[in-house]
């Protein structure tokens, strides 16, 4: 996420912390929504039923080469900064790869099967493929930033924090830089490529998300957001006032009363876009002729959306 970003793959509970794409296979036991991430709150607004059927269903999804791909490569540009600055070098960032897809591979083995012909046996060369265009990612990493030059404060970093509303507030920060001055850079990574500028508010909201979060826990603004796209090559920064931050937080607040009258009542609309045509879960939506499971939550409220 996490806008979707490349690398988030399928969605994990709300509030995990692992970046690691979700199994497929028997959906997981179901949930009352508890906290709200960048993520989830773009999938509710995007489409309140397909927020439905991640969150409260946890229905599988089946994980993409390009995502599994943001996946290794934001664990490698991680781990590269466990280096001395001298050794923060290209080969030893594209030497990384392969060690960080076997051991996404350890933990998920059903990843195997993105790389497998139809006799089940592995397809060397598309994997190799697939891990070049990992290498040339991060490569591309160092003609964005000098990683020799950096040191951040905090890599991977899970952020959470209580609003006054009581709404609970949940992220994953991948860099946090913090000069001398105390003053707060946050960076996100995106392995695809930088959104037409009609589109950069999507993007940017996930940044005001995570600006909200550490502005609440540290008690200073970040002075800049910085979206690092990999697939183009291009630099995004923003930096947040005080009062756009305050409207984040009326906006997702707004969110959640929306998502927990959805929750009470059951009435969760699918909203048709353009994107539907890459959803997983078409076999059950009634925009493609499906039929939703039974709704897994006693419905607390029934009528109330009538009368809203």
């Amino acid at each position: 996420m996490d806008t979707a970003t490349e690398h988030s793959a399928v969605p994990a509970p709300e509030g995990a912390g692992s970046r690691v794409p979700a199994q497929s296979g028997p959906s997981r036991p179901v949930s009352r929504p508890v906290s709200l991430s960048p993520s989830r709150a773009a999938d509710f607004m995007r489409c309140p039923l397909l927020y439905r059927f991640r969150v409260i269903d946890r229905l599988p999804e089946k994980p993409s080469a390009a995502a599994t791909r943001g996946t290794v490569v934001h664990a490698v540009l991680e781990r590269l900064f466990d280096a001395p600055a001298a050794e923060r070098t290209v080969p030893r960032a594209r030497g990384m790869v392969p060690g960080a897809w076997e051991e996404l591979l350890a933990a998920r083995p059903e990843l195997a099967e993105l790389f497998a012909r139809e006799d089940g046996s592995q397809d060397a060369e598309q994997l190799g493929k697939w891990l070049a265009d990992a290498e040339k990612l991060v490569e591309r990493w160092f003609t964005l930033e000098d990683p020799a030059r950096l040191e951040p404060a905090e890599r991977e970093l899970v952020v959470e924090t209580t609003l006054e509303s009581g709404l609970l507030l949940r992220g994953i920060v991948d860099r946090l830089d913090v000069a001398p001055s105390g003053e707060v850079r946050i960076v996100d990574y995106k392995t695809g490529k930088a959104p037409a500028p009609q589109y950069r508010q999507d993007a940017l909201f996930q940044m005001m998300f995570y600006a909200l979060v550490v502005w609440r826990l540290r008690g200073r603004v970040p002075r800049r957001l910085q979206l690092v796209y990999l697939g183009s090559g291009d630099v995004l920064t923003y930096d947040p006032v005080e009062a756009e931050l305050l409207a984040v937080e009326r906006k997702l607040r707004a969110l959640w009363d929306a998502i927990m009258l959805a929750t009470e009542t059951g009435d969760w609309r699918p909203r048709p876009t353009k994107l539907c045509g890459w959803c997983d879960h078409q076999a059950v939506c009634p925009e493609f002729g499906g039929t939703p499971p039974p709704y897994p939550l006693a419905v607390e409220a029934q009528g109330r959306m009538d009368a809203v």
